[in-house]
């Protein structure tokens, strides 16, 4: 029986009351399952936060160091739908790192944008440095840069990086020090606004203001989630976040050089063309489609892209008519280079499996990855999880490689069941799930932007709504123990 967060509080609230109060912080926040044949206990129980934000294991500690509506150095506002994040390196200052934060905006509905509504403002501000205008305004989507110090843990400097952009969800760091702010979009001039969305836009971690914002087009116009850059060899992965997603790679034509240009292909899967993978029932009369178990491994190939900026929003549809396989809602990728130099792209399908509620896949790329030699020894496509209840995991959104190897996982549930909680797991290299941290903020928003300091002290995390940054600091070399080690983290 699932015990919910509901459940939690009553019970939490007559226990306190029968001690006294006197034993009411140490209450056990333990109110989700584990897994009985894959799960694993990493952490033990939660402890109930007397804040009321977030509850953690035993010597684990918080602190939100940013909140939407904060006045950022520049002057403007920290805007609203905090989402996708990555954590880079300050040159010459070990103590310090870089926080580059997608706000999942679209200038529609109640939202908190950086000018507070101020044309004026915004007309100086942002300028041409903005993508797109809606009415006078630049498009509220965008992103925000940090410098956090951990001697202090406080943001020392923090200014808008990026704006004039539409729903910035996820994205991915670059081994050259950038963030790739991906448009979970097609929304274009049919729906008012100014020029199409559906791009991936970079931004360097060094700017020091408002970068030009260039939409990276040879990498495809479609309904944009994540991005993970191998950095072997430069190819960028690429994750869609629609019911029948393709999952792609764009292989360009200079390393590091996105802008310049390249190649952008769909994963298909050897001997099963236009596979769907997604273990819906109602696909049970598709023949395309078949059951996948887990730790099912498939040998793959990838299918060419043409027209990718996709003006008719089909770029997913062309890719399955030739060939490509379809995943249900790709979200959070992540890149991982594990201390025997072997790679892995992992990738969360948020509504796979027969209850829709989670699936994440692992792809190991070929030797010969994006060469004319890849055929000889292809890519291996594996479902390595799936989730048959929503205690253990639901909604596996954003995902970040940890610096003992284990995969953390955001959820994103927004179920509106009154027992709707949402959790920070951890899947082990060899599929074992754990807990790892619950939201206990009553807003129930999700989990998003999880991403490790460069010195791999702090994991950073984003609650997309009422807008928070955390900075989780701990005993996280006790989770190390238990797993391989990791050299390098996507």
């Amino acid at each position: 029986m699932r015990l919910t967060r509901r459940h939690f509080l009553k019970n939490a609230s007559a226990t306190a009351i029968a001690l006294g109060g006197l034993r009411s912080l140490q209450l056990q926040a333990q109110v989700y399952a584990q897994d009985p044949v894959y799960g694993i206990d990493k952490v033990g129980q939660l402890l109930a936060d007397p804040a009321g934000i977030l509850n953690l294991p035993r010597d684990f500690s918080y602190k939100v160091i940013s909140r939407t509506g904060d006045r950022m150095s520049d002057g403007l506002i920290t805007p609203g739908a905090l989402d996708g994040m990555a954590a880079f390196p300050l040159p010459g200052d070990a103590s310090k790192c870089i926080l580059v934060r997608n706000h999942e905006l679209d200038s529609v509905g109640d939202e908190v944008d950086a000018f507070g509504g101020d044309k004026d403002l915004a007309r100086k501000q942002a300028g041409a440095k903005s993508y797109d205008f809606l009415g006078d305004l630049p498009v509220n989507g965008g992103t925000s840069t940090l410098i956090y110090s951990h001697r202090s843990q406080r943001i020392e400097r923090s200014h808008l990086s990026l704006v004039g952009t539409v729903r910035n969800c996820a994205g991915g760091a670059t081994p050259w020090g950038s963030w790739l702010s991906c448009e979970e979009t097609l929304l274009g001039k049919a729906q008012g606004y100014g020029r199409e969305h559906g791009y991936i836009f970079e931004v360097p971690s060094l700017s020091k203001g408002l970068v030009d914002a260039v939409p990276l087009t040879a990498m495809g116009r479609f309904v944009h989630e994540a991005a993970a850059v191998d950095s072997t060899n430069g190819i960028v992965y690429l994750s869609e976040d629609t019911d029948r997603s393709l999952f792609y790679r764009f292989i360009p034509t200079t390393p590091g050089k996105l802008v310049a240009g390249g190649r952008l292909q769909a994963l298909a899967i050897r001997g099963w063309p236009s596979a769907n993978t997604r273990n819906w029932p109602e696909d049970a009369a598709d023949n395309k489609a078949q059951a996948v178990a887990m730790r099912q491994r498939f040998s793959c190939e990838w299918v060419d892209l043409d027209e990718v900026t996709a003006p008719e929003g089909d770029l997913n549809i062309r890719g399955e008519a030739k060939g490509a396989a379809i995943f249900a809602r790709g979200e959070g990728l992540a890149f991982a280079l594990r201390d025997d130099k072997t790679r892995e792209v992992l990738f969360a399908a948020t509504s796979g499996g027969p209850l829709k509620i989670g699936q994440v896949w692992r792809y190991e790329p070929s030797p010969f990855e994006g060469t004319a030699r890849e055929a000889e020894q292809p890519g291996i496509m594996e479902l390595l999880y799936e989730t048959h209840n929503r205690a253990i995991l639901e909604s596996c959104d954003n995902l970040a490689v940890a610096p003992w190897g284990d995969l953390i996982i955001c959820e994103d549930s927004y179920s509106d069941t009154p027992d709707t909680v949402n959790y920070l797991r951890g899947l082990t290299p060899d599929g074992r799930i754990y807990t790892l941290a619950m939201n206990a903020h009553p807003d129930k928003g999700e989990f998003c932007g999880a991403c490790f300091s460069p010195d791999g002290t702090t994991l950073f995390v984003n609650i997309q709504r009422p807008g928070l940054t955390l900075a989780i600091t701990g005993p996280w070399g006790n989770l190390r123990s238990h797993a391989k080690g990791m050299d390098k983290l996507g």
